[in-house]
């Protein structure tokens, strides 16, 4: 979780922009021109499953838990965590413009908290427990998974809120130095796996380097107890779709094991 930068470091930022991921939002359309309820049956089906395992998550659980270049396929590479840990942005830096809002402010807030969120990867608000994180890159992509602990939060409350976002923010526009970036937030499937799931695909278009950029991310979450696994993946290239749902079916899987006290198979084929 970092904090944001500088007035420069954000000049350099953008001068990266290519290279990193963005985070943010897409439309919300169910095809006939009506928008999409952001509330799914997966949010609700995950409040009535019984939790998964209650055992606590330590620190190295946490690690044993993340997944490998092997669980995600294609051509992905892993980084140094030093280097995960400090993927920022600068075209998810901005104020929402509220004028974009026909509903209550409190529509504003959560767009703004969803960009906030995206820039400091605490989609799921920062962790009470145990946490790790690992990054990947494929060309002009980037995927980040971070398996984390909330046993003095509910990350069930994030979850319902993120289902919201669809409809709440699918579509505004955020300002940063004058400058205007439009983003739209749609809602994805998720493979049926955890005890609950929100998928959402934000899309943010502005400029990187002085040229016209579109960043696509899908972004992913999923909840087993008081524990869960989050997922962002995408780039300038586009999203990644099926890279963060192999990832959340495997991790998911390797989250269970370890909180079973056992060790995750290191052959993704194995996962059923």
């Amino acid at each position: 979780m970092t904090r944001r930068p500088s007035p420069l470091a954000r000049v350099l930022s953008t001068a990266l922009a290519a290279g990193t991921l963005l985070a943010t939002a897409a439309c919300s359309d169910d095809g006939d021109g009506s928008r999409a309820s952001g509330i799914t049956a997966t949010q609700v089906a995950g409040k009535q499953q019984t939790p998964s395992p209650s055992a606590t998550l330590t620190e190295d659980g946490a690690r044993a838990a993340l997944i490998t270049e092997a669980d995600i396929e294609d051509d992905w590479t892993q980084v140094k965590d030093t280097e995960a840990e400090n993927w920022n942005d600068s075209l998810v830096i901005g104020t929402v413009d509220v004028s974009d809002f026909l509903t209550a402010k409190t529509d504003a807030a959560d767009c703004q908290r969803l960009m906030n969120s995206l820039f400091d990867d605490d989609l799921l608000g920062r962790p009470s427990g145990a946490n790790a994180l690992r990054g990947f890159e494929q060309g002009d992509s980037r995927l980040l998974y971070q398996v984390a602990s909330y046993d003095r939060t509910d990350p069930q409350d994030s979850l319902s809120w993120m289902a919201t976002l669809p409809e709440k923010c699918d579509q505004f526009t955020v300002t940063e130095d004058g400058e205007q970036r439009t983003v739209q937030v749609i809602e994805t499937s998720l493979p049926k796996v955890g005890d609950a799931r929100q998928g959402l695909r934000v899309t943010v278009q502005g400029t990187a380097g002085g040229a016209e950029a579109t960043l696509t991310l899908t972004v992913a979450a999923v909840r087993v107890g008081n524990d869960a696994i989050t997922v962002t993946a995408g780039g300038l290239d586009g999203d990644e779709q099926d890279s963060a749902e192999q990832a959340v079916k495997i991790g998911t899987q390797n989250l269970k094991d370890v909180l079973a006290g056992k060790t995750p198979s290191p052959d993704p084929s194995e996962v059923e």
